[in-house]
């Protein structure tokens, strides 16, 4: 079993930064791919990035890249989420997930309870 701790939200102004922090525990935590989906009010929860059980693979929603930046420190089992220049139609609930690698959120079998960024204009 693996739980997920999401942290790192709030409420930031347009083109402020922010880094999610995803705190992961279980044996496996550190084996799984990791992901970040984030889903808007009246929205689908949709894929944001992911990344490979050792960091050295990334992949980023093509509305991301640039901006965002996922990584992970399989020492502290903690998967970030680096935003920069935050526009206001970031604002949604970026939620941690682990599982399988892809975009696809039946990809994913765990999930954090997710964190609120919401950035005003």
């Amino acid at each position: 079993q693996v739980q997920l701790v999401e942290s790192g939200g709030g409420l930031v102004q347009a083109g402020d930064s922010l880094r999610l922090s995803c705190a992961a525990s279980g044996r496996t935590a550190r084996l799984l791919p990791m992901a970040w989906f984030r889903q808007a009010p009246g929205k689908e929860r949709e894929f944001v990035a992911a990344v490979n059980w050792s960091g050295s693979t990334t992949d980023y929603a093509d509305y991301v890249k640039g901006r965002f930046t996922i990584s992970r420190d399989n020492f502290k089992n903690t998967v970030y989420l680096q935003i920069n220049s935050l526009k206001p139609e970031d604002t949604a609930v970026y939620y941690c997930a682990a599982g399988s690698s892809g975009t696809l959120r039946s990809n994913y079998n765990y999930w954090g309870q997710g964190t609120q960024v919401t950035v005003s204009s």
